[in-house]
């Protein structure tokens, strides 16, 4: 994988900036604002100071990329970590209509309990929630993504569908 400068601004009552230098040499800079809306400029590759094209994105519009972007996005880095860690896999898993899961928390899964495995992401609908607590609801349609053992996996997969014990 390439090499990639990316650069992280905080923007005080503003939001974050990002700003990252693509393969082609032009410069992005993105601006993810505090009501969800954003702004990416795209830069002149011969004068970094000048601005090309400006985007601006309504909080929808912005979640609408985010979505297209992000929710593939993790689960491919999962994928990438556990090819990088001797032992490590991902999963995804959807919580079908008639698990026992289906109303209840994910604290109520017991997963790493049970299983040794961590839900490191929740995706419900266009929303994707990293590191969702204990607390957090699910509901039939939820997808839980999970890093573990193979084994473990299993256990869980079994587990969220309603054919293990415990």
């Amino acid at each position: 994988m390439p090499v990639m400068d990316l650069e992280e601004t905080l923007l005080p009552g503003v939001g974050v900036r990002y700003e990252v230098r693509i393969r082609t040499g032009e410069v992005l800079g993105i601006v993810v604002q505090r009501e969800g809306g954003a702004e990416i400029s795209v830069y002149d590759r011969r004068d970094p100071d000048r601005v090309r094209d400006v985007f601006r994105l309504s909080p929808e519009e912005a979640d609408a990329v985010a979505e297209v972007l992000g929710a593939p996005r993790l689960t491919q880095r999962f994928a990438d970590l556990s090819r990088e860690v001797p032992g490590l896999r991902s999963a995804r898993f959807p919580i079908a209509p008639g698990s026992p899961f289906d109303g209840r928390t994910l604290g109520d899964t017991r997963a790493r309990t049970l299983t040794g495995c961590s839900i490191v992401a929740l995706v419900r609908d266009a929303d994707v929630v990293p590191s969702p607590g204990p607390e957090h609801g699910l509901r039939a349609g939820d997808v839980l993504v999970a890093i573990g053992s193979a084994s473990g996996l299993e256990q869980l997969d079994r587990r969220l569908s309603g054919q293990a014990d415990g």
